[in-house]
């Protein structure tokens, strides 16, 4: 009886062990979730819903309630806006500048840049190497308006501009760059704040590979590259996995900076899928915001992020990053 009586206990105290573990891991996550909630789901519904109404300025009424309870099917129009949007002739060429402009910034900089000043900094004197990295986060603490200004400067006609200057002292005609080549500038001023986030990211994973095992492939007798390539790329496969789905998501969204340098430009130039939906739901002629239409522009950017996060996990092979590590017993 007193056996029974202990063990009745101690399956008690076992069940108020794991229940008080479970909600201190609970009240850990509420924060990030609370955030999530209403930064996250919340206004993605909020999306959907406005995505399937023709809600606008010239339109607009107070009575939202009646709207959103489709007691005035008026401003429900289900799939109208999505039909429209791809009804647009711009459509298309929106779609292709987005995917060049996030392909070539996320290659090119925010991963192949970030990736090469991480290697390089950690290969040389630490306090040089320490130096160089703060110079590559200048651009990302630097206020957009200045930043911008910075490279109107830099692209501006002459007397102003700075590469027109050195032409003029080159005795090179004058040339407008943003006219002739504006990917090549976008590319780069958006890239060179997204490097810094790479660099980051990739130095303190490098700096965190235990010494031993590049001591070991320095006593197997291997070189610089050797020690890169098969020693520190297949440990910074977590590492470059969270980089690009997360700045393939940042630059899927991102806009600012080509607002500010171009106000956006033409559709058939360099406007991008986020800056799309900005024009049509913040910022068309006539004072008319289309919020719905808008909304439908920024639904189809979810579906794509999404399916861009999944190939991600899928190519990475997320599944095992996440397992838990085998142990052999002999």
């Amino acid at each position: 009886m007193a056996y029974a009586t202990q063990t009745a206990t101690a399956r008690a105290r076992s069940r108020s062990q794991a229940a008080r573990a479970r909600l201190t891991a609970y009240g850990f996550l509420a924060p990030a979730g609370v955030l999530v909630l209403f930064f996250f789901f919340i206004p993605m519904i909020l999306i959907l819903f406005l995505s399937i109404t023709n809600l606008a300025t010239i339109n607009f009424t107070t009575d939202v309630l009646k709207m959103a309870t489709s007691q005035d099917p008026r401003y429900i129009v289900w799939g109208a806006n999505f039909e429209r949007m791809f009804a647009d002739e711009y459509a298309p060429k929106i779609l292709f500048n987005t995917f060049f402009y996030v392909l070539f910034t996320l290659l090119l900089f925010n991963v192949g840049l970030g990736l090469v000043i991480s290697l390089l900094t950690t290969h040389i004197n630490r306090r040089a190497g320490f130096f160089f990295r703060a110079l590559w986060i200048l651009p990302r603490i630097t206020s957009p308006a200045v930043y911008i200004l910075m490279w109107k400067r830099i692209v501006a006609s002459s007397p102003f501009g700075i590469l027109n200057q050195f032409n003029e002292l080159l005795g090179r005609p004058e040339a407008n760059y943003f006219q002739e080549d504006p990917w090549v500038f976008i590319i780069m001023l958006n890239g060179f704040i997204g490097a810094s986030f790479g660099m980051i990211i990739f130095t303190s994973a490098i700096e965190s590979i235990p010494k031993d095992l590049l001591n070991a492939s320095l006593v197997d007798g291997s070189s610089l590259l050797q020690r890169v390539r098969y020693v520190i790329l297949p440990l910074l496969r977590w590492p470059l996995l969270f980089v690009i789905t997360y700045q393939t998501l940042s630059l899927l969204t991102s806009f600012e900076y080509i607002l500010l340098f171009n106000q956006g430009g033409a559709a058939s130039n360099n406007e991008v899928w986020s800056l799309a939906a900005y024009n049509r739901a913040l910022n068309t002629y006539f004072a008319n915001a289309q919020w719905g239409y808008g909304s439908a522009f920024a639904v189809v950017l979810v579906v794509i992020g999404v399916v861009m996060a999944t190939v991600y996990m899928r190519v990475f092979r997320f599944s095992e990053l996440v397992a838990e590590p085998k142990i052999e017993v002999l």
